[in-house]
């Protein structure tokens, strides 16, 4: 039952993080998402920080959960 779990909230997490990422880039030229130079550095501000502080949660929240989800895997087999 826990794996099930674990699995369904990877898969609600990375449809977060695509989304994030492309709330990110909605902002910048089509060029900078393919990989166009953005030689353009500048400090986040408001929903822009907020966005990349997310972002950076949710991932490291879908590596706790692949981890977990690993560890669970390998005691059951």
């Amino acid at each position: 039952m826990l794996p099930k779990i674990i699995n369904f909230a990877q898969i609600i997490i990375s449809v977060t993080i695509i989304a994030l990422i492309i709330l990110q880039n909605k902002g910048t030229a089509m060029g900078t998402v393919f990989g166009g130079e953005g030689n353009v550095f500048h400090s986040r501000r408001g929903a822009e920080k907020w966005l990349f502080v997310g972002t950076a949660i949710a991932i490291g929240l879908f590596i706790v959960l692949g981890v977990a989800n690993l560890i669970l895997q390998n005691r059951s087999g």
